[in-house]
């Protein structure tokens, strides 16, 4: 599929795109596009971990990680 602009426009539209869902995402936790999925903020909690290297036990901080809910239609068009 072609949208008919060039590769700058199109660029600086992606580049708002992800943009305004980085900044929904920090205010509201939460941000869904209709058809395509839900993007969410969820909280890791801390937990032990294993240093593949040398075989250690490590402490792995908490965190906030992003969680992707595919929408039916993305569900559906790669079936």
């Amino acid at each position: 599929m072609d949208a008919g602009i060039s590769k700058m426009a199109a660029g600086k539209a992606l580049h708002s795109l992800t943009g305004s869902i980085m900044s929904a995402l920090k205010k509201n936790g939460k941000i869904t596009l209709i058809g395509f999925g839900t993007f969410s903020k969820v909280r890791r909690k801390a937990r032990k971990g294993r240093n593949p290297r040398t075989g250690e036990t490590i402490k792995i901080k908490a965190r906030n990680a992003v969680r992707f809910k595919a929408g039916k239609a993305l569900r559906q068009a790669i079936k």
